[in-house]
Order: structure tokens, then C-alpha cells, then sequence
């Protein structure tokens, strides 16, 4: 069983989408989103720099465009033989949202322009940020965290914390690492994303999501909140609006996939993240992750030797 899931924030690098606008219709497509939400979307995957990415309003949008290129660039062998699970982290649920058709990827970018836009302004209010912690045991960690004031953000599973929190209690965890932790990594983002710190992005959220007139999942969307899978669009669109200000469990949504037999994972464009979290915490499961547009290749190969193996053992 093949799954397929979009990576989150701090995925994006510089120049990424670069080959990517040289797919068939891929830059019209880009230009059309770009023009719907008022950000050059072409001008912030192929030319700005690191510092101008990471702004959480022009990261989201991008990830989330990115992904859906990507998908459409595999959408004949993705057509022939459907994902039998899609998943998201963070930002990325906006994606496999859009991509299982409980809305539409113009609604998508919509939504996830207003997401970025209202969770940079919630982190303008303190100085906030993440951390990702490598090692230890989550039931020495976790509460260690909460000592310090910091909240475990995401919950990815295969050995990885991520804390977020105020600039000073990011520099406390620095000093003061949970027993087992081999090292705590700042990301790349501009704020403590998942935590109460967010309350009033949800605010605007629940707003937007009102002109929002999503439909039922077309393939089985495993929502990170609990690693559940939820069959009921409007379902879908209410976790979307309360995640920004709760944790990512990641593991829980590995955990699902595990249960649901799953044998395959592809990872959308800017992928890597979550193949690489899939490779310790799901021994046995082929992945493969879209960073360039040289991955299709074996994508296409991946989703093929999928559908055989399934055929094979239904004979």
C-alpha cells in the first residue's frame, strides 16, 4: 500500500522550484495561484534567498504549491493506481487536503496565504521559535520541556522532539538538554507553530474557513492531530483551522500507516523530511522523496511496484 504525505515548514531552500516550472503548464499553473492570493509564488521558489523564505506568510504558500505541482507531475501513475493513504505535516496537511479533494487547490492556496499570513502575525507579538531535539526518550523529554516552559510541537517519532517557545526558553533547552538528547537543532522557522502562541491565528482561520465548501475525502486522509483517519470533509477543514495552535503527531500518523499495511511512501516536493523520518521508524516501507523533478522516474517505479505487489496478492 502506497502512502502519500507532504512535508511542513522548513522544508523550502532557496532556488528549490527552479526545475520544477520546467514541467508542461507547471509555471502557468504557478502564475494563476500567484495571481488568486497576491504573491509571486515563481519570484519565491526560483530567486529569493534564505532569509526571504522563511517568512512564515511566503513559506506556507510555497510549500503548499510546490507539493501540489509535484503531485500533478505524477498524476497519470497516481491516477492509475491511488495512494491508498494521503498525510500531511503541518502546512503539509493543506496539501494532502487539497490533493484528496476535500478542497480545491485554489481554495487551497487561499486558505494557506491566510494561515501564513495570521500565524506571522501571532509570532510578531513575542519572539518566538523551534527547536528539534535528536535522541532521547520521550517520556524523559516531554516533561523536561514543560520544566522549561516549552511545548513539544511536533511529536515525528523515529527518536525526534520538536520544542517551541520564547527566544529565552529555545536558549534554555540549549544549556539545559533532556537526558539522552544528542543534540538540539534551530530550525528554520519564525515562531513557536503548535502552541498557544498561535490562539489568535486560529481566530482568523475559523473566519476563512466559512467560505470554505469542502467535500468528503476521496482517499483515506490520516489527520496529524491524533494520527486518525477522518472520512468527513467538514471534519477535515475543522482540524486544519485548529492545528496551528496544537502538536503534530507525526508518530501517531506513522503509527496509522503501519496499521494500514502500508509498503510505499512518497514524499511531495520539497521532499526529504519525512522519507528520512519513514526510514527509521518504518524499516521495511520504500521511499522516495521529491526534491527535483529527476525523482518522478523512480516515483513512477515505486507507485508501479506497488500496484503489483497488491495485484499479486489479491490473485
Amino acid at each position: 500500500m502506497l502512502v502519500l504525505v507532504a512535508p511542513g515548514q522548513g522544508a523550502q531552500t532557496p532556488g528549490f522550484l527552479t526545475p520544477w516550472l520546467d514541467l508542461p503548464g507547471a509555471a502557468d499553473r504557478l502564475a494563476a495561484w500567484s495571481d488568486a492570493i497576491g504573491l509571486d509564488l515563481a519570484h519565491y521558489g526560483t530567486q529569493a534567498d534564505a532569509d526571504a523564505i522563511r517568512d512564515t506568510a511566503v513559506a506556507q504558500p510555497l510549500l503548499v504549491a510546490a507539493g501540489l505541482l509535484s503531485a500533478e507531475a505524477l498524476g497519470d501513475a497516481l491516477a492509475a493506481n491511488k495512494p491508498g493513504a494521503v498525510a500531511g505535516h503541518s502546512v503539509g496537511e493543506i496539501t494532502a487536503a487539497a490533493y484528496a479533494g476535500v478542497i480545491g487547490d485554489e481554495a487551497a492556496l487561499r486558505l494557506v496565504r491566510t494561515r501564513g499570513l495570521a500565524m506571522a502575525d501571532a509570532a510578531a507579538v513575542t519572539e518566538t521559535g523551534m527547536a528539534a531535539l535528536l535522541g532521547g526518550d520521550p517520556e524523559v523529554t516531554v516533561p523536561h520541556l514543560e520544566k522549561l516552559g516549552l511545548t513539544p510541537a511536533n511529536v515525528n517519532g523515529a527518536g525526534q522532539i520538536v520544542a517551541a517557545g520564547t527566544a529565552e526558553q529555545i536558549a534554555a533547552l540549549a544549556e539545559d538538554k533532556p537526558e539522552g538528547v544528542r543534540r538540539v537543532v534551530p530550525l528554520k522557522v519564525a515562531g513557536a507553530f503548535h502552541t498557544h502562541h498561535m490562539a489568535p491565528a486560529v481566530t482568523t482561520l475559523e473566519e476563512a474557513a466559512k467560505s470554505l465548501d469542502p467535500t468528503d475525502p476521496k482517499l483515506t486522509y490520516v489527520s496529524n492531530r491524533d494520527g486518525r483517519a477522518v472520512p468527513n470533509g467538514a471534519e477535515v477543514v475543522s482540524r486544519l483551522v485548529g492545528q496551528v495552535a496544537n502538536p503534530v503527531r507525526w508518530d501517531l500518523c506513522m503509527d496509522t500507516f503501519k496499521d494500514l499495511g502500508a509498503t510505499a511512501m512518497i514524499e511531495l516536493c520539497p521532499g526529504g523530511t519525512l522519507t528520512g523520518l519513514a526510514k527509521r521508524a518504518l524499516p521495511g516501507v520504500r521511499t522516495v522523496a521529491l526534491k527535483t523533478p529527476d525523482d518522478l522516474d523512480a516515483a513512477r517505479e515505486l507507485i508501479a511496484d506497488t500496484a503489483s505487489a497488491a495485484d499479486a496478492a489479491g490473485a
